[in-house]
C-alpha cells in the first residue's frame, strides 16, 4: 500500500486544516461542512493525476483541439454520516462518477470500548473501477478496513483509493497491517500521534460528523 501525505506541503491544503482544527472557527457548522468539502476537492485533483487519460478531438468555435479527458469515471464512496461533505467536494471534481454510500458506527460497550456495526452499502458494480472511498477521520482504522472489505463484495476493483483528511499513526498502523494490496493507495492530510481511550484522535478536531451535523443522540441515554 502507497501512502501520500498532502498537508504540510504550505498549500491551501494546510489552510483548510487549519480552519477544520481551530475550536473558534469550527462552531460554524455551515463553514465546517465547506471545509471538508474543499479539501474533498484537493484531494480529487490530486487523485486525477494518477488516473487513466485519453486524447480526443474536440471541436471549438476555431478547430479541432485535442486533449486529454478521463478515460474512465472512478466511482466514489463514502460512509455515512460524517463523510458526506468530503464526498460531495471529491464529486464535485468527478462530476460524473458513479457513487455508493456505507453505513457503519461506532457501538460502544459496557467496558467502554466498542465495535463497528457495518448495516448497508449501496453502491454499483465495482468490476475493473477506480474506486475513492472517503471518510475524513481515520482514527482506529477499524471503519475504512471494514467498508474496504464491503466493498469487494461488489465487485473487483481495479484500483482503490483510500482518503482521510486527518489519521492517527494506529490509524495508519491498523489499514496497513489488515489490508494487504498492491492496488491501494492510502490520502492523508496530516498523521496526528495521539488518540484517547475512546479513539479520538489527538490533537484531531473532534467529532467531524456532529461537527457538521449537531450533536447525535447518546444510544445510552434513550434507555
Amino acid at each position: 500500500m502507497e501512502i501520500k501525505v498532502l498537508g504540510n506541503t504550505h498549500s491551501m491544503i494546510d489552510q483548510y486544516l487549519a480552519e477544520l482544527r481551530d475550536i473558534g472557527i469550527q462552531q460554524d457548522s455551515f463553514r465546517f461542512r465547506e471545509n471538508l468539502q474543499r479539501l474533498g476537492e484537493l484531494f480529487a485533483f490530486e487523485i486525477s493525476k494518477t488516473l487513466e487519460f485519453e486524447v480526443r478531438e474536440v471541436t471549438t468555435p476555431l478547430g479541432i483541439a485535442k486533449v486529454p479527458v478521463l478515460a474512465k469515471q472512478p466511482v466514489l464512496a463514502t460512509i455515512l454520516r460524517a463523510g458526506l461533505p468530503m464526498h460531495q467536494g471529491i464529486l464535485r471534481i468527478f462530476d460524473k462518477a458513479e457513487n455508493a454510500f456505507i453505513s457503519a458506527y461506532r457501538k460502544y460497550t459496557e467496558n467502554g470500548g466498542f465495535d463497528i456495526e457495518f448495516e448497508y452499502m449501496s453502491s454499483p458494480s465495482l468490476d475493473g473501477k477506480v474506486v475513492i472511498l472517503s471518510d475524513p477521520m481515520l482514527a482506529s482504522g477499524m471503519s475504512m478496513e471494514i467498508s474496504y472489505h464491503a466493498l469487494q463484495a461488489k465487485g473487483t476493483p481495479s484500483h482503490i483509493h483510500l482518503v482521510s483528511i486527518i489519521s492517527s499513526q494506529q490509524g495508519v498502523d491498523y489499514v496497513t497491517s489488515h489490508i494487504k494490496d498492491e492496488n491501494v493507495t492510502l490520502w492523508l492530510g496530516a498523521i496526528d500521534e495521539g488518540m484517547t481511550s475512546k479513539s479520538y484522535i489527538v490533537p484531531g478536531l473532534g467529532d467531524a460528523g456532529d461537527l457538521a451535523y449537531g450533536e447525535k443522540m447518546d444510544s445510552k441515554k434513550k434507555k
